[in-house]
C-alpha cells in the first residue's frame, strides 16, 4: 500500500516528534521548524534531507509547501 503525501507537521507527529525536538535536530529554533509548518518559510536542501531521515520518510511522501 502506498502512502499518499502528507505535510511536514503529520510527519512529525507520526515519527512522535515535537517541534523543539525536530528543530534540536535539525540545528534551528522551533520558530523556525513552525514557520516551515505554517508555510512562512522552507527548509533549505541540508535541512529537508534532516527531515526525511528524521520521520522515517522520502521527500516524495512530504509536502514542504502550502499549495
Amino acid at each position: 500500500m502506498a502512502i499518499s503525501k502528507i505535510s511536514l507537521p503529520v510527519a512529525r507527529k507520526m515519527a512522535n516528534l515535537t517541534q523543539k525536538e525536530l528543530a534540536e535536530k535539525c540545528g534551528v529554533s522551533e520558530a523556525t521548524v513552525f514557520n516551515w509548518e505554517k508555510g512562512k518559510s522552507y527548509p533549505n536542501v541540508m535541512h529537508v534531507d534532516i527531515i526525511c531521515k528524521a520521520v522515517g520518510l522520502q521527500y516524495d511522501d512530504i509536502i514542504f509547501l502550502n499549495k
